[in-house]
């Protein structure tokens, strides 16, 4: 086995940083090039790797946020882009990585979290974590006239323009929910904005809200409602739904609203949470999924 050296904050090292997103691309077909040259790679994310020579053979990245739950704010470390190359696996390396990260992190935060799939699930639980079950929002839908146009546009990515304002509002947005969410994850946003939901982008002139949805033969599913002043959800979905839509699903926590008689359904997507309080981390919540590491 080769002397592997750790290291983080290679930013701004051309060949490790492309030796980690070439990583990246041939586990996940997840490519940050792209997300790097626009500007997004922020001070919150840093990835935890090992080095052989010149080339990133396993990683774990660290993101620093913040959660709001029930309208208070905690100090949260989400992980992903757990990975290692085919030639080193099975010698302990994603354990290496996930022990440097609890030892730098473990008393500065309040909770750790990660969202793990179906083949690692027996993994985390031997560093403290514990699976917890969310939950998926819906409500059935009735569509109302509205009194004025709603002025809603498409965002396209590749506009300069319409790109700075993403950006923008991806920035200074304010929380989706006091109930439930997620604050300075910036970065992530703009990673789904450019890879995942680049055709689902729409801006909202009347309410001055950008919103991610996709719609079905007769759903919608609402990926997120970025604001950068306080909305009131009733509103955005009288103008983004149609005379077609009869059920909207939440992928986010909404706020409790009397227009919006919400349903919930377990929704487990592998969320496993280490937590200083056993009760820290809120029950009946989805994580936004537009800040999914």
């Amino acid at each position: 086995m080769p002397n592997l050296i750790f290291a983080k904050n290679y930013k701004n090292n051309d060949i490790l940083r492309k030796s980690f997103f070439d990583l990246a691309a041939s586990t996940f077909d997840i490519h940050f090039e792209h997300w790097y040259q626009q500007g997004c790679w922020g001070e919150g994310y840093i990835p935890f790797s090992l080095v052989d020579g010149d080339r990133v053979v396993a990683n774990a990245s660290v993101n620093i946020l913040e959660l709001i739950i029930h309208g208070e704010k905690k100090k949260a470390l989400q992980i992903g882009t757990v990975m290692t190359h085919p030639d080193y696996r099975g010698k302990g390396l994603s354990t290496r990585l996930m022990n440097l990260i609890l030892e730098e992190y473990e008393n500065k935060c309040d909770l750790m979290y990660l969202f793990a799939n179906e083949s690692v699930l027996d993994f985390y639980p031997k560093f403290g974590f514990k699976a917890v079950e969310e939950h998926l929002f819906s409500m059935d839908f009735t569509a109302k006239p509205l009194t004025s146009a709603a002025g809603l546009r498409k965002l396209d990515i590749t506009n300069a323009e319409d790109l700075n304002l993403i950006k923008k509002f991806a920035s200074q947005r304010l929380p989706v929910s006091q109930r439930f969410a997620t604050n300075h994850t910036s970065g992530i946003f703009m990673f789904y904005c450019l890879n995942v939901f680049s055709n689902d982008i729409y801006y909202l002139e009347k309410e001055d809200v950008i919103v991610i949805y996709q719609k079905g033969d007769n759903h919608m599913d609402l990926f997120d409602v970025v604001s950068l002043n306080e909305i009131h959800m009733g509103d955005i979905l009288r103008a983004v739904a149609d005379a077609t839509t009869e059920k909207i699903n939440f992928h986010f926590t909404p706020d409790d609203d009397k227009d919006l008689d919400l349903k919930r359904a377990i929704n487990n997507d592998g969320l496993f949470v280490k937590t200083l309080d056993d009760h820290l981390y809120p029950t009946h919540v989805k994580h936004p999924i537009t800040s999914i590491a």
